[in-house]
């Protein structure tokens, strides 16, 4: 039986890459620019430069439908002036137009904006924050390499209670060097207790090139051992969704109603548009990121901004379908998978998922095929690793 794939339509999606940080944090492989603890977008002829080129980049892609969600991510967006945020929203305006009560997202890390700042981004249109922690606990922060206190972490909560953004989302790193169960479980506490709207939850990886991947290896002390990681895992979906927050993704926590929309774009396998250094765009089929140097992506906007890539092939579809959808707690739509790659490829997904089916690692409920929660999520990357190989 022949597959059939349908090319994802037009985007109402845009992922906005601000690569500016005050330093590099020790774990980070992301395309960035370091520009020091003083210099913001009010004062640095760089970050101006950037944000010109951007909305160059903006203008000239082919425009759709008005957009939905959008997420300014990096680097540090706010490091940005408010002027230079609106005029970045405001080029998306011009060119694609916003929806009204798109989903506006910014990554913000604490010590890096006041009162004025916050309130300016919320006056332009922000109305959710993910605020940057990672840990509540001094020394972590220190060997992490980041630039905050936990006094920053406070006061930047405080400020963003005071303007009322609508959806707060906090981040936390477990499995750091030197973390102990005892303060992971004093973070996620923190955390509940400054009541985001939403908390993400990341295992740390270790990345080649990063001062990290130079300093430890995987499975190595100071890293915690595995089985502490795993607790950690456990120890977040126990405290969390005590505390009313929705497991709804594998690193992901929500209140309900209050899931992050954007990111949702990216795990149901829909298309999104996505602009600046080193971004990756879903557009037509086409996955195609731009240059990860800022030199590189400046002569590819001036260039025309091309994309020069092919259609992703229909079992590049199906896997990335299944290792995006099978994140979230609902899983995918068995009646999706039939009708987008038949019957029979449908039937040797569930011949090769059995083996997990038997352990309760993976679920099928109510016509979806998921994990189960928490094993299933723990053990996603061996249910995957084996799904690429039998399929791939």
């Amino acid at each position: 039986m022949s597959q059939k794939v349908n090319i994802p339509g037009i985007p109402s999606s845009a992922y906005v890459h601000i690569p500016f940080c005050r330093r590099r944090c020790f774990y980070c492989d992301f395309p960035i620019f370091v520009v020091g603890d003083r210099l913001r977008g009010e004062t640095s002829g760089t970050i101006s430069q950037y944000v010109e080129v951007l909305c160059q980049e903006i203008a000239m892609t082919a425009a759709g439908e008005p957009l939905k969600t959008i997420f300014f991510g990096g680097g540090t967006p706010s490091l940005l002036s408010i002027e230079q945020l609106q005029r970045v929203l405001a080029t998306l305006e011009q060119h694609f137009g916003i929806a009204a009560g798109a989903e506006i997202s910014m990554e913000v890390d604490p010590g890096t904006f006041d009162l004025a700042h916050i309130s300016g981004y919320r006056s332009v249109g922000v109305n959710r924050v993910s605020l940057g922690v990672q840990a509540f606990q001094q020394e972590l922060l220190q060997i992490a390499g980041r630039s905050h206190s936990v006094v920053d972490i406070l006061t930047s909560v405080d400020l963003i209670h005071q303007v009322e953004i609508a959806e707060f989302s906090l981040d936390l790193i477990s499995g750091l060097p030197h973390q102990s169960l005892e303060q992971w479980q004093d973070s996620l506490n923190q955390a509940v207790t400054v009541m985001p709207t939403h908390i993400s939850i990341y295992d740390l990886t270790i990345e080649a090139g990063t001062a990290f991947g130079r300093y430890y290896k995987p499975g190595d002390q100071p890293l915690p051992t595995d089985e502490t990681t795993v607790k950690m895992y456990e120890t977040a979906q126990q405290v969390l969704t005590s505390a009313g927050y929705e497991h709804y993704e594998i690193s992901n926590y929500a209140r309900p109603g209050h899931q992050c929309q954007h990111n949702r774009v990216y795990w149901e396998n829909r298309p999104y548009y996505a602009f600046g250094m080193g971004a990756a765009s879903y557009i037509e089929g086409k996955r195609f990121t731009r240059p990860r140097k800022t030199q590189e992506y400046y002569q590819w906007v001036k260039a025309g901004g091309v994309i020069d890539c092919e259609v992703t092939p229909p079992k590049e579809v199906l896997l990335e379908t299944l290792m995006l959808g099978l994140r979230l707690a609902e899983g995918v739509s068995l009646a999706m998978l039939a009708e987008k790659f038949g019957e029979e490829k449908l039937k040797e997904i569930h011949q090769c998922l059995q083996p997990y089916l038997d352990k309760s690692w993976v679920e099928v409920v109510g016509g979806r095929l998921r994990l189960s929660d928490p094993q299933g999520f723990l053990f996603s990357n061996v249910v995957l690793a084996d799904l690429f190989e039998k399929l791939g």
